[in-house]
């Protein structure tokens, strides 16, 4: 009966458990090491946009106070 339990803890201990630190512990790496070229060019980009859509809402906002000065209040 202890046979059973004792062979697929070997099993384990020698096939799934060094597989699973492996990867656990790459992808630790990969998580401290930051953004990668890439996705920091992306986020720049993202960025970039992010602002000039505020400045478009600034000015469409400027452009409704001036001629409906309580559409804010319909809202």
């Amino acid at each position: 009966m202890e046979e059973i339990i004792v062979i697929p803890v070997i099993i384990f201990m020698l096939i799934v458990a060094p597989i699973w630190l492996v990867l656990h512990y790459r992808s630790k790496r990969q998580i401290s090491q930051g953004f990668s070229e890439e996705e920091y060019i992306q986020l720049s980009e993202l960025s970039e946009l992010a602002d000039k859509m505020a400045d478009r809402i600034q000015t469409l906002e400027a452009i409704l106070d001036a001629e409906t000065p309580d559409w804010r209040s319909k809202i």
